[in-house]
């Protein structure tokens, strides 16, 4: 028996108020969840159209189950693994626009259409010079999008009462400004009327958004055990962890009718996103980047049980409140909450977050992640953070490619790869010849943006650090910070 509005009684069916560009998990285990929240309070009444963005998706598996699906939160409640679950019945329908133009064109033509939600990766929110108003669909996201909002336009010739609010989840900063920025560029191509661009301005609102959520998806492993306890299959079954954020730069209008707040859900409207974004990029991001090449070296696999190691825990988390969180702007006491909602995160027990898979750009990811962190720690204190630079040290050592008698399956860009082989390459067991392979690296202005041998004293400690690794090992050189 197949999850169905057949087999589903509790199914409940609202008025079609959100386009959604994106039918995969993480849309369905976070910004659907969200409205399915706001439905079950009685604040809202609408359900969710999703539109398949790419040609190849999961449109036809969602309407097999028409629209339903099983979400499962599983993670740490006061320290203690929790796992439930509930049937979502706020997807109304998917469309697949490569396959059925027609009906996606349709749906603009709703009165009631209030909102579009997209997650279309990162890459999604990009121009594409061959974008033409006349394709059914055009290539990208902004052109699908425009063709449609300028469809809206036509259909209530320039009513501002039947304006949208875009809020895009994709993960890069300015997401909103982005798309707006591009869709007015196809207008002007295109050569749309000046009253459509007039309407998009006053009657549209986009609001940039930060969203924070770890999805693992379909629980592959253990499906056979869901479907025994559910009593019917679900092809779409998703799990996600407890913990969520929304942060969204919201218009007054947004705020009073989508009223997350008020149900104790995490959603921030903010004049300005920017130091929640900074705080998710530094402690969050900033701390699994410090971990993983400390924790891999170690001999440890996992986040989790990097976090729960007494020495490779104690690390991180004295890196997180004594280095990172230091340089950030945010009320210390709301900092450190993060922090801990992170390292509880990290510990989820339902998640294998494997440190390999982290890895992935490690270089690119130190200089976004916690760079940052390592020069404003400069700039306040007038000293270097030595857990951030130990990390730094650790993850040169990383990159020289062996885990004892274990060959490392490094993943970076070519030249950075090539840097790092011929930096070792001309290692010879001398102190002196550590220091050659640390300004060799800090200074790769490609990937630095800078030359990093001129911050004082930076080249001298991750020296240090990497001498203390590779002579005493890093079990021993940990013990140095």
């Amino acid at each position: 028996m197949q999850l169905s509005k057949k087999t589903y009684t509790g199914y409940r069916e609202y008025p079609e108020k959100i386009l959604q560009f994106g039918e995969g998990n993480f849309l369905r285990a976070f910004v659907d969840w969200f409205f399915q929240e706001l439905n079950n309070s009685g604040k809202f009444s609408g359900s969710v159209v999703a539109v398949q963005p790419i040609a190849h998706g999961m449109a036809d598996m969602l309407n097999e189950q028409d629209g339903l699906y099983t979400l499962y939160l599983r993670g740490l409640k006061d320290g203690k693994p929790e796992s439930k679950h509930a049937t979502m019945d706020v997807i109304s329908r998917a469309i697949n626009p490569y396959a059925d133009f027609a009906a996606y064109l349709k749906t603009a033509e709703n009165p009631e259409m209030r909102y579009v939600i997209s997650n279309t990766t990162e890459a999604g929110i990009a121009y594409d010079e061959n974008d033409e108003p006349t394709m059914t669909p055009p290539n990208s996201f902004p052109a699908k999008l425009a063709v449609w909002l300028n469809h809206r336009y036509k259909t209530f010739n320039g009513d501002a009462s039947k304006g949208i609010h875009i809020i895009p989840c994709e993960l890069i900063d300015k997401n909103a400004d982005n798309l707006k920025r591009i869709i007015l560029q196809l207008a002007s191509k295109w050569s749309l009327e000046e009253g459509f661009v007039n309407w998009l301005n006053s009657a549209c609102t986009f609001s940039n958004t930060l969203v924070d959520r770890i999805v693992p998806g379909y629980p592959r492993e253990r499906i056979t055990e869901i479907t025994e306890e559910l009593g019917y299959e679900d092809k779409q079954v998703v799990e996600a962890e407890p913990f969520h954020l929304w942060v969204i730069e919201a218009p007054e209008s947004l705020q009073q009718e989508l009223q997350f707040p008020s149900l104790g859900l995490d959603v921030k409207y903010v004049p300005d996103m920017s130091p929640y974004r900074t705080r998710k990029v530094r402690i969050l991001n900033g701390a699994h980047t410090t971990l993983v090449p400390v924790a891999y070296l170690y001999g440890l696999d996992t986040v989790r049980e990097s976090v729960e190691h007494e020495v490779v825990g104690k690390f991180l988390k004295d890196a997180i409140y004594d280095e990172i969180i230091p340089t950030l702007d945010l009320p210390k006491e709301e900092l450190e909450q993060f922090a801990a909602d992170v390292i509880d995160r990290f510990r989820n027990p339902y998640i294998k977050h494997l440190l390999m898979s982290i890895s992935l750009n490690s270089w690119s990811k130190f200089e976004t992640r916690v760079l940052p962190s390592v020069l404003e720690y400069i700039k306040r204190k007038g000293e270097i953070p030595q857990k951030l630079a130990f990390s730094l040290a650790a993850t040169i050592a990383f990159y020289k490619g062996k885990r004892g008698e274990e060959a490392i399956n490094l993943n970076d860009d070519a030249p950075l790869i090539e840097l790092l082989k011929t930096a070792w390459a001309k290692y010879d067991g001398t102190d002196e010849s550590f220091e050659d392979v640390v300004t060799e690296v800090l200074g790769f202005e490609r990937n630095w943006k800078t030359n990093l041998n001129k911050v004082e004293g930076l080249t001298a400690a991750v020296t240090k650090h990497l001498t203390n690794i590779e002579k005493l090992g890093m079990q021993k050189a940990i013990e140095t910070v």
